[in-house]
């Protein structure tokens, strides 16, 4: 009995700290979507949002070589570009704030059917700052764009 007990406090233990380095960072792609014919792109403020994620997520499309601009969300018809950006930001509290997930949406702005969803999550152990998440998954996304086009290419 004592045996059980205190195999079942290590594994415990041992799952909580297991838990505690988990990472991940994936991208994937709506089949038929094609960002290579995606030039601009509109990032939408979500309203809770006080960490002004939607103009890192613009100022990183830039850097890229895309024309993106960022603001409140509109009515769909009203966007001037080829895709909408949402997001989904993911605070915690570990000692300091810190960004523990960050899921952002390329939206077809006709439909705001999902072309491409990317997301990052990491843990205290291995936080990353809002710029490295927010470039992890759009480096991500436009990745896994390369590599379905290279797929479908004969």
């Amino acid at each position: 009995m004592l045996i059980t007990r205190v195999v079942s406090l290590f594994l415990w233990g041992l799952s909580l700290f297991a838990s505690g380095c988990s990472n991940y960072a994936t991208a994937t792609l709506s089949p038929g979507a094609d960002l290579s014919a995606v030039k601009t792109f509109y990032v939408v403020h979500q309203p809770r949002d006080t960490h002004n994620l939607h103009h890192l997520i613009r100022d990183r499309l830039v850097k890229d070589g895309h024309t993106a601009t960022a603001g409140p969300e509109l009515e769909r018809s009203s966007y001037q570009a080829n895709s909408v950006v949402t997001y989904v930001d993911r605070w915690v509290w570990d000692i300091t704030l810190y960004l523990l997930e960050l899921t952002v949406t390329l939206r077809d702005p006709n439909n705001d059917f999902p072309l491409a969803v990317g997301n990052s999550y990491h843990t205290s152990l291995t936080r990353k700052s809002p710029e490295e998440m927010v470039d992890e998954v759009i480096t991500n996304i436009f990745n896994a764009a390369k590599q379905t086009s290279k797929q479908g290419s004969p």
